[in-house]
């Protein structure tokens, strides 16, 4: 019997703390080679009893957020109830408190969140790699906390370490940047992988001599990514400022979530019409 009770489930954003494209494949799909973590701030899917299907999104981010079933989370949901010969008797309301589009993975976070809650209301397991993949290529490395290491195309994904105590502050410029657009614009798709990661995955001096492959393209085509990857790292505190994805959300480091928090206040109030905020790994 499905539970009674409503369920919550964080969406975490997705940060790509490092992302290499180290090849193409002949489908398209690209090979990348990042570190991942996940944050606590992020979307919410509230899930609770219904007489039948119904999906509603609310939040400072609803606007323009489809309902059908272009949305990533109504695909999932009914993956989910076809999966496991379920009836979809729920209500799924999605709080969408991360920018569309951004880089952070919302729209696959939010895919991976809704399963979690109905493999809990129907005590059901999760999809695996493949079934997860054929949904979306970033919803696997949703589905694990701690840092992970992401390989192929989203699929071979390597649990490396509990999260540390760091902080981050996420900062979107409120600008779109088309992902297509930025893989097409690469110069190389053929770059050097990160070495020796496992070892090296919680050192924040070689985190900052690592990459994010897709940043030079994004900052060509869109000049506010570079004024805020710029912005952040002159903040003394920061360890390290970089892209996340394929932006346009970028991100900088700190030690601690004081600093990140001191951070992304000074940040705010210098740009009061970029999305600012300071969070910490899960």
């Amino acid at each position: 019997m499905p539970t009674s009770k409503t369920i919550k489930v964080t969406a975490h954003a997705k940060v790509n703390l490092t992302l290499h494209v180290v090849g193409q494949r002949a489908n398209g799909y690209h090979e990348l080679h990042s570190l991942v973590c996940l944050t606590e701030f992020g979307d919410q899917i509230h899930l609770s009893p219904g007489a039948e299907f119904s999906f509603q999104v609310i939040g400072p981010y609803a606007a323009g957020i489809p309902v059908d079933d272009s949305n990533l989370v109504v695909q999932a949901a009914k993956f989910m109830a076809q999966t496991h010969s379920k009836s979809l008797d729920c209500q799924i309301i999605l709080e969408k408190n991360l920018p569309m589009a951004s880089g952070i993975g919302g729209g696959s976070s939010d895919a991976a969140a809704v399963m979690r809650a109905l493999s809990q209301y129907w005590s059901v397991p999760l999809p695996n790699v493949d079934e997860l993949m054929a949904l979306g290529a970033d919803i696997p490395v949703c589905m694990n906390k701690g840092l992970t290491l992401m390989q192929g195309a989203g699929e071979d994904v390597t649990q490396l370490s509990p999260a540390p105590n760091w902080g981050l502050v996420l900062v979107n410029p409120s600008v779109g940047v088309s992902t297509s657009a930025v893989f097409n614009a690469l110069d190389s798709k053929q770059n050097p992988p990160m070495q020796n990661v496992e070892e090296n995955c919680v050192d924040i001096a070689w985190l900052g001599d690592q990459r994010n492959d897709l940043e030079p393209p994004a900052k060509a085509m869109v000049p506010e990514v570079a004024a805020v990857v710029d912005e952040i790292s002159e903040i003394p505190q920061c360890q390290v400022s970089r892209m996340s994805g394929s932006g346009a959300t970028c991100f900088g480091l700190f030690t601690d979530i004081k600093h990140a928090n001191a951070a992304a206040e000074r940040l705010q109030q210098a740009h009061p019409n970029w999305w600012v905020v300071a969070t910490k790994m899960v």
